[in-house]
């Protein structure tokens, strides 16, 4: 089975990296870069949260109170775009507000 892979990477995924760590798929992906990796067969695949396990077609706008510019709030793949994780959801910056693409479960 063909699939990404993330090459030339040193760091070690762990409980304890300091990386965020995101359930998905039945397995744990670790937010690193704005990037989802996952060990598999001792390199790191390249992972995004699919559209399908979210809500990213309608347009839910929350009040985010930021705009996503050197927030702190971390950039991860949703399909084929990026969005921020605030407070345990998927936000997408939408014009002047922000979309709500649904949650994710931090671990």
């Amino acid at each position: 089975m063909s699939h990404d892979t993330h090459g030339s990477h040193p760091h070690v995924h762990s409980k304890d990296c300091g990386h965020t760590r995101i359930q998905h798929d039945g397995h744990v992906d670790y937010v690193h870069d704005g990037h989802l990796h996952a060990e598999h067969d001792g390199h790191y695949d390249e992972h995004a949260i699919p559209v399908s396990a979210t809500n990213p077609e309608a347009c839910a706008p929350v009040a985010c109170g930021c705009d996503h510019t050197g927030c702190g709030h971390e950039e991860v793949p949703h399909g084929n775009h990026k969005d921020f994780i605030v407070d345990g959801r998927l936000h997408h910056r939408h014009g002047d507000h922000c979309d709500d693409h649904g949650p994710v479960k931090v671990v």
